[in-house]
């Protein structure tokens, strides 16, 4: 049974609040860490990791984190305020995405190489799909007249459910990339490891953050 905000104890709130730090620090460290070890410029390649770590490590973990109730930047400002950034977060995490997507395709073609033939490339093309369906579907609820056959309580319930979906698409995607040959050639030891914890760290916090916000909620009513 999931603790209403009255009745959470103190050391459960700080946990919370200190996961919430972790996981902003996770994502900027791993978005940093990449951007150094791929060099964006050095070469066509070095431009897709660093675009997928940026959408999906960042961008995509500050566009749902900014929701949170403990570890939200964006506490105090209103509801209106943090939509917005949430959508513009999520559609540079879309666009960020989508060019990374293309770039790497245009790189396997110059280099005469297989398309999506790994489970990283495979899962990659899913996610980015899946993001732009799950934005599109977010549509719905900036226009409610759009769609009137659920209330607006349920669409936000499907989207933000569906959305953690996708996000945790996409954390797998970023583990499955650390363990390529260009990334494990590169980072290696404990970094390693480092490395791929951030990715499970965000998505427990923002597990964690959606539960409590929908499906621990609903199963309490």
């Amino acid at each position: 049974m999931a603790l209403s905000i009255e009745t959470e104890t103190w050391p459960y709130r700080y946990l919370r609040a200190l996961s919430g730090v972790a996981a902003h620090f996770s994502a900027l460290a791993l978005t940093i860490s990449v951007g150094v070890v791929a060099r964006p410029g050095s070469s066509l390649f070095s431009w897709h990791p660093f675009l997928m770590s940026m959408a999906f490590s960042f961008f995509m973990t500050e566009a749902l984190l900014v929701f949170s109730p403990e570890s939200s930047v964006l506490r105090s400002f209103s509801r209106k305020v943090k939509v917005r950034l949430h959508w513009a977060a999520q559609l540079s995490a879309l666009l960020l995405a989508a060019l990374g997507l293309a770039i790497i395709s245009y790189n396997k073609y110059l280099n005469d190489k297989p398309h999506f033939a790994t489970w990283h490339g495979l899962l990659g093309l899913l996610t980015v799909v899946y993001a732009a369906c799950q934005s599109l579907g977010g549509v719905t609820l900036l226009y409610p007249k759009l769609i009137t056959r659920w209330s607006l309580s349920k669409r936000k319930m499907y989207h933000g459910t569906s959305g953690l979906v996708g996000y945790l698409l996409g954390c797998t995607s970023l583990l499955l990339g650390m363990c390529s040959l260009w990334f494990t050639a590169a980072v290696t030891g404990v970094f390693w490891y480092l490395a791929a914890l951030c990715p499970i760290v965000t998505g427990l916090v923002v597990m964690n953050q959606v539960s409590n916000a929908y499906l621990y909620r609903k199963r309490s009513q």
